[in-house]
């Protein structure tokens, strides 16, 4: 009988530690994509100046 309480109380507290560390992993990578969604929005607001920046240095680019 004591191992059989044994073997259910490590079962669930099996269970108890695994949704722990999923619920870490899941917050990391939200966490994670947060940063990248920032960091892509930065780049593509730079991409979109530094494409100004060029057209108007080179208007040959444009055909104009």
């Amino acid at each position: 009988m004591l191992v059989f309480v044994t073997a259910v109380i490590l079962y669930v507290f099996g269970f108890v530690f695994l949704y722990g560390v999923i619920r870490i992993a899941v917050r990391h990578a939200c966490e994670d994509l947060e940063i990248r969604r920032a960091q892509m929005l930065h780049d593509e607001r730079a991409a979109s100046t530094d494409d100004r920046t060029f057209v108007r240095a080179n208007p040959f680019v444009t055909n104009g």
